[in-house]
């Protein structure tokens, strides 16, 4: 037989006392934190999952906000557009007026005063710039695509070549999803020397009206209707690209959620079952120190006693 000595029934009570607070500590640590992993070694394999959910938790974040980004560009061009469209279709009427044929040349002159200040419009137009980018030079966002140079009269002087850059802004709005979500200047307005180049058009336009040559600027309204038709096809493109982004958004958002609820259920403590368990611990922590002060406190004297 093993003779028990004091020495070690003392060494296996302080042995037993130290477990039980430990593993009670442990559980106070979770109740205090409201997480279940405090350290690596509370759960080796949790930890992985923890990480990983973490991981893609802040690449979701980011294309959540490449996606906010690239719907305010979208929609920021649907409007510049609609104003676009709305230049020329108050051009189209001006012109249908002045070719009735009927119009002393004081109305004409009348006409061209507005159709100049359209034009003065649509330079604006095609300049325009969401945060600090000029939104129809491609990648070169920083250099003002229709730099036109302005006459004594304080008008623009259209006949300048204008080439906008054609490189596309592409935003990532998902795991390998690429979108580009620009358009350029010559794709909207037109490339110098096309027919339909609208601000040749103006120009045309202009022209007839200066001279009376009500033919020049009836033979405009055909041309004019082309253009129309490719900034109608422009905005039903950034339409459906809007359309996309949404679908995106919403796909995002779900995984946003489900990655939150599994990362929850790894780490996030069980408070009822933490509170039942802190309980039970110091019961017997408690008890543990009130059987070893009885087993300490027997000396020799006891014995003889």
């Amino acid at each position: 037989m093993i003779r028990v000595t004091s020495n070690m029934m003392s060494s296996q009570l302080l042995l037993n006392l130290n477990r039980n607070a430990r593993t009670m500590n442990d559980t106070q640590l979770q109740l205090a934190s409201g997480r279940k992993i405090n350290k690596p070694s509370d759960d080796p394999v949790g930890i992985t999952y923890s990480l990983r959910y973490r991981a893609e938790l802040s690449s979701n974040e980011q294309y959540t906000k490449n996606v906010d980004s690239a719907l305010s560009w979208l929609n920021y061009n649907d409007t510049v557009l609609g104003q676009a469209g709305d230049v020329v279709q108050r051009l189209r009427e001006l012109t249908v007026q002045a070719s009735t044929g009927s119009n002393p040349q004081s109305a004409l002159d009348s006409i061209n005063e507005e159709v100049m200040q359209l034009k003065e419009q649509l330079v604006d137009i095609a300049n325009s710039k969401l945060n600090g980018k000029y939104i129809f030079n491609g990648e070169q966002y920083a250099t003002k695509p229709y730099d036109f140079a302005k006459r004594a009269d304080g008008t623009y002087d259209t006949t300048k070549v204008i080439t906008t850059d054609p490189g596309q802004i592409q935003y990532i709005v998902g795991e390998g999803v690429e979108l580009p979500i620009n358009m350029t200047g010559n794709d909207i307005f037109g490339y110098t020397g096309e027919t339909d180049n609208l601000f040749s058009i103006i120009n045309s336009i202009s022209e007839g009206l200066k001279t009376g040559n009500i033919t020049a600027v009836s033979r405009q309204l055909d041309i004019i209707d082309t253009r129309v038709e490719t900034i109608l096809s422009a905005r039903s493109e950034i339409g459906a690209k809007t359309n996309r982004v949404e679908l995106m958004q919403d796909r995002l958002s779900d995984l946003n959620l489900n990655l939150t609820d599994l990362q929850a259920k790894t780490e996030d403590a069980d408070y009822e079952e933490l509170i039942m368990k802190s309980k039970i611990q110091e019961n017997i922590y408690n008890a543990s120190l009130s059987v070893g002060a009885k087993i300490i406190s027997t000396t020799l004297v006891d014995f003889i006693r």
